[in-house]
């Protein structure tokens, strides 16, 4: 394997943990944010386009599709469902007319923010009860995290 001096039994090891390991704690994550929140939660797609609008004002269908792996025509659509929502704008492109951008709106900010702000709760209240060990190691990998998602999705900082 190239880059890494551990031997394969142990990387295939790390790799079953984490798969076992990221889902479930999405889930749980996602569960108790749910719970909270006191609109119906979008669902994770919707979370994941509007999450990318916010951070790329004005990026097309196409470069959103690309930056989430979905499908341009999968993408469009969840725009129109957002954009009845009153949660995304269309905005024609200032030189090319036939080239939408798009926006959030205010109230997508603030559920966003909402959102944002009962991961952070919730992760914050169970790395409280972790040891100092845990969380050492835990502050250890979030570079090696990231490191992991940038070579699975390179596309995304």
């Amino acid at each position: 394997m190239s880059g890494s001096s551990a031997p394969r039994r142990d990387v295939d090891s790390v790799a079953s943990a984490l798969a076992d390991a990221l889902p479930t704690l999405y889930r749980a994550l996602d569960r108790r944010v749910a719970r909270d929140f006191p609109h119906p939660k979008p669902p994770e797609g919707h979370l994941h386009l509007l999450r990318y609008v916010a951070e790329h004002e004005g990026a097309t269908v196409r470069e959103a599709a690309g930056a989430l792996l979905m499908k341009p025509n999968n993408v469009s659509a969840l725009v129109t469902r957002l954009t009845e929502q009153g949660l995304l704008e269309r905005r024609q492109d200032s030189t090319d007319k036939r080239v939408a951008r798009l926006h959030p709106t205010p109230l997508a900010r603030h559920r966003l923010g909402k959102v944002r702000a009962l991961q952070v709760s919730h992760l914050t209240e169970a790395l409280l009860s972790l040891t100092e060990g845990e969380m050492d190691a835990l502050g250890s990998a979030i570079g090696a995290l990231g490191s992991l998602r940038h070579r699975l999705h390179p596309g995304v900082h």
